[in-house]
């Protein structure tokens, strides 16, 4: 008996809080997918981080074996020096000495990439001045990016999902859910092609060092505004039309930022995905005004039914009281 009282109690109780035990789920499982992405990332680089480690100890052991007129403390001195100019975009590198990190495109590239939140970090201000202003543009930027970005993605929704959505459901009877899933499914594929398969056989084509894989890695991690800057194009040193290039890059940026989003708002406005979200969701509370608001039309109505009620029996009842008489010898006017 206490046994059934206890699981019908627990039943209840988690009945009761569902939502909760949904959200606790959501975040557990957040924190499992965190930490088996830490442990394939470090299984997997790992053992390429230690060959070049002593790859770079071995090269360096040469260098000061041939040139013993060389301390060590000097070129730690160097390298360290070098590699915080690298830090800054500077190489020190013969081949990459033309090319300048602000001039007009290249600082056209690095506002796109900081309102954006990409941020490849491979361009950083050098100056006091520079990293001013760079949080003050920040701040009013990446708001106003922002502002931008939703209503831009707000009409073309309304031409790229919504009544493409209606027209078919409306036309051919179709069920709006299944309609809604194909098309966001053929979006979703026209995405791909269009801003990530072809641009990546551009780059690939473009830029000398960079692979197919490469390619698509670099168009993921920027419309992904994750944004690592291991890969940036047009930085080599012979890189023709390097302006134009840049400003051609810079409008990709912005129309594939534009056009993830949209396929991610037609994804979320599915049934669907809307049901589910709605499990993790705590369940909204009537606001105390609201409340009020029904608890006043709830009386408005009890008074005036009440009201209508009494109106009603009253006109049953005759305007004019007559006295009933027993006999007509009650009658005054008879007597």
């Amino acid at each position: 008996m206490l046994q059934s009282l206890a699981s019908n109690s627990c039943v209840r109780l988690i009945q009761n809080h569902k939502s909760t035990w949904y959200f606790v789920s959501l975040v557990l499982g957040y924190l499992l997918y965190l930490i088996f992405g830490a442990v394939v990332f470090s299984s997997v680089e790992l053992p390429y981080e230690d060959v070049l480690r002593q790859d770079l100890r071995a090269l360096k052991k040469h260098f000061l074996q041939e040139n013993e007129c060389l301390s060590e403390d000097r070129l730690e001195r160097f390298l360290k020096k070098a590699l915080e100019a690298s830090n800054y975009g500077v190489s020190i590198l013969n081949n990459a000495s033309a090319n300048w990190n602000w001039d007009f495109t290249s600082a056209l590239f690095f506002a796109s990439t900081v309102l954006s939140t990409t941020g490849y970090g491979h361009t950083a201000p050098l100056s006091d001045g520079g990293k001013a202003f760079c949080i003050i543009y920040s701040v009013i930027g990446i708001p106003f990016t922002l502002l931008f970005l939703t209503a831009v993605v707000q009409r073309i929704m309304v031409f790229s999902t919504r009544r493409p959505i209606m027209y078919i459901h409306t036309r051919w009877g179709l069920s709006k859910p299944l309609v809604a899933i194909v098309h966001a499914t053929l979006l979703a594929t026209l995405a791909v092609s269009c801003f990530f398969l072809i641009p990546a056989a551009i780059f690939s084509a473009l830029e000398e060092n960079w692979n197919f894989l490469e390619s698509f890695y670099f168009c993921f991690i920027s419309l992904s505004t994750i944004g690592l800057g291991d890969y940036v194009p047009g930085e080599a040193a012979n890189q023709k039309f390097r302006e134009l290039y840049k400003v051609g890059i810079t409008v990709y940026l912005i129309l594939g930022l534009i056009v993830m989003l949209v396929v991610l708002e037609t994804f979320c406005e599915l049934q669907q995905l809307k049901q589910l979200r709605k499990m993790f969701y705590l369940k909204k509370e009537k606001q105390p005004d609201r409340l009020a608001i029904l608890e006043h039309d709830h009386l408005s109505f009890t008074t005036v039914s009440s009201r209508e009620t009494a109106h009603n029996e009253d006109k049953t009842q005759p305007f004019v009281s007559v006295p009933t008489l027993a006999s007509p010898n009650d009658d005054p006017m008879i007597q």
